[in-house]
């Protein structure tokens, strides 16, 4: 999600910073510009001093400023966030019986639960990523299967087999899975 909000946002940015522009450089270039274009000229200000002073005198004009550049900040910094939270685990907190534990390199968990992914009947390739707490990861499982493959079968064992020997083996109470199940894709059989 967030690549596709970064997209949204940077071209909606890139189309609005292209039209000012635009806009800007035909009025100050001296272009015919049509009547209902805001700058006429190399002359003309980009904000007359009427336009400036305008709505100072209204009561909801300044409230109305301040929410407006708040509501800005608040998803300027969301996706600053966004942007700097890491995608994926990189060490997961396992129960050694001390009271301390013991970390697991999340990228070795991956490693494990992918092979054994792919080492299922129907299984063309695994990619496996990590998320969410050291303490409590989540699972996000890629499957491409193989045209003949049962997708309930290989999701049964799965989740019996693969996920469940990483979760037992890491000590780990539950390890959730969001699983994505993709066909290959495969040239038709010829028939002789």
């Amino acid at each position: 999600m967030l690549r596709s909000v970064n997209r949204v946002v940077l071209g909606l940015s890139g189309l609005a910073l292209v039209a000012v522009g635009g806009a800007v450089l035909a009025a100050g270039a001296g272009l015919d510009v049509p009547s209902w274009w805001p700058w006429y000229g190399p002359d003309d200000v980009l904000l007359s001093r009427a336009d400036r002073e305008r709505w100072r005198a209204e009561g909801w004009w300044w409230p109305a400023v301040l929410a407006t550049l708040a509501v800005l900040v608040v998803l300027a910094l969301w996706l600053l966030l966004a942007q700097l939270r890491r995608a994926r685990l990189t060490e997961v907190l396992v129960d050694s019986g001390d009271g301390e534990g013991a970390l697991l390199r999340g990228r070795a968990l991956e490693g494990v639960i992918e092979r054994e992914a792919e080492s299922l009947d129907g299984v063309a390739r695994a990619t496996i990523t990590l998320r969410g707490r050291r303490s409590t990861p989540r699972a996000r499982v890629r499957l491409l299967l193989e045209p003949y493959a049962s997708p309930a079968a290989t999701l049964h064992r799965l989740t019996s087999e693969a996920v469940a020997h990483a979760r037992d083996s890491a000590g780990l109470a539950s390890l959730p899975t969001e699983s994505h199940l993709r066909a290959a894709k495969h040239a038709a059989r010829r028939v002789t």
